[in-house]
């Protein structure tokens, strides 16, 4: 089983993703292959992660998933790869609002049976570091602390006061990082600037975070600490066995051509997704709204996952004969999934710039951020679930939408609160709610199947 590693901090800011990330590029630098995963439903880190391993970032999350999914999902992206490199979520023991440790860091540790590395922000204290750590590394017993990563450290004297202070934890220091203000990658309103937006910068900053961690980290020490890593039993993922191939489309006998949204304002998928229809029978070909004129050739369907359309309304806008393309496709029945940015894409108008004019809606920025795990169940039949199908999803947005009267919804949300959420037109489901389909295949099925007719 590949050797493995989940790093963590006490909470959010403590610098996880650059240490991840840059351990990451160091290892795969030194001729490691690397798996990268990162914990939760985030979208865009995995995006550094994949720069820094050049292979996809993926993601394991406890509560849209279910804990039985986690390991085997681990094990598909890892095939064959000498280091995994989990990142974890918010602070180590902090799980879904609620809910216990359900889709904490510590909760995925130990279903991987992995070791943490904990990485403290020690630039406000010295002797403290030492009862912060033992307090995490005692907190659970079966969440195993096997090192720890000081970071923002000061000063050759601040350095030498924390591992002083850290020789009565039994947690050894494997590495001490200094303030780098090179390795920071910009944010915006719902957190980094995603790698696609910023390519050449990334590829920059991910190289400094490599170098920085492997200035200053123990890397052959944190390396024997992920071989430590017992067996993990059972059997990888395999879209093959969880997406089985349906009968190709009944006029020409060729697989479904579905296009999926990428680019620059469309940069929110999972990995899986595609496997999973590519598993299906269909055949998947990206494209850009920012820079494509027309779908691909051949579409019978269309996913247009999440991203940030807001930052590219004009852009967008300005391409009308792809918006008249995606509404020509839509208002022809074909099917056609659309997640949180696909949403705003495909209504009449986006902070007053016209959209593809799919749904009678209006969408607009706010200031109120919408972000919280969702279990919803399916309204009405449409061309990714029947009705009465229940899952798991994750809203992160500050937008709001405005439907027109008549509106179909989506989805009944039944928690965290009770309220009906997106639009069910024809052969379009639209709606805020992120899902990872690995927990229903059937989606994918469906889908492409829907396609296929």
């Amino acid at each position: 089983m590949v050797a493995r590693l989940v790093i963590a901090a006490p909470a959010s800011g403590s610098g996880k993703t650059t240490v991840a990330t840059g351990l990451m590029a160091a290892f795969a630098r030194s001729g490691l292959a690397v798996s990268p995963h990162k914990v939760g439903p985030d979208y865009i880190d995995p995006g550094y992660h994949a720069l820094a391993t050049g292979r996809p970032g993926r993601n394991l999350d406890a509560y849209m998933c279910g804990t039985d999914l986690v390991a085997p999902l681990f094990a598909h992206g890892a095939r064959g790869c000498d280091l995994a490199v989990v990142e974890g979520v918010m602070g180590l023991y902090d799980g879904a609002s609620g809910l216990g440790e359900l889709a904490s860091t510590a909760q995925v540790s130990k279903l991987l049976r992995a070791p943490v590395v904990l990485v403290v922000d020690a630039s406000s204290q010295s002797r403290s570091v030492a009862a912060l750590v033992h307090g995490f590394a005692s907190w659970d017993p079966e969440v195993r602390i096997g090192g720890v990563i000081l970071n923002k450290v000061g000063s050759d004297r601040h350095e030498a006061l924390l591992r002083e202070a850290m020789e009565d934890v039994g947690v050894p220091v494997l590495g001490a990082l200094r303030r780098a203000p090179q390795v920071d990658t910009p944010s915006r309103h719902l957190g980094l600037v995603p790698v696609a937006e910023r390519r050449s910068d990334a590829v920059d900053a991910v190289a400094a975070m490599g170098e920085q961690v492997r200035a200053g980290c123990d890397l052959p020490g944190l390396l024997a600490l992920a071989r430590s890593a017992p067996r993990l039993d059972g059997e990888p993922w395999n879209p093959a066995v969880e997406s089985p191939r349906p009968a190709p489309g009944p006029r020409s006998g060729r697989r479904p051509v579905i296009a999926v949204a990428g680019g620059s304002a469309f940069t929110f998928s999972y990995a899986e997704h595609t496997e999973l229809l590519t598993a299906a029978g269909a055949e998947v070909v990206t494209f850009d709204p920012l820079r494509d004129e027309q779908l691909p050739l051949g579409t019978s369907g269309l996913v247009i996952g999440g991203g940030f359309p807001e930052v590219y309304a004009a852009e967008l806008s300005a391409n009308e004969p792809l918006r008249k393309a995606v509404a020509g496709l839509a208002h022809s029945g074909a099917p056609v999934a659309a997640e949180c940015a696909g949403l705003l894409y495909l209504a009449r108008s986006l902070d007053g710039q016209p959209m593809c004019g799919v749904l009678d809606a209006d969408a607009r920025m706010s200031g109120r951020l919408t972000l919280g795990y969702r279990e919803a169940v399916a309204v009405r039949d449409n061309s990714l679930a029947a009705a009465g199908t229940r899952l798991r999803g994750h809203e992160f947005h500050r937008t709001v939408i405005e439907p027109g009267a008549g509106a179909e919804p989506a989805w009944g949300i039944v928690h965290p609160e009770r309220r009906v959420e997106g639009f069910v037109q024809d052969g379009v489901h639209a709606s805020y709610l992120h899902t990872h389909w690995a927990a229903r295949p059937e989606v994918a099925v469906r889908f492409a199947g829907a396609c296929a007719r």
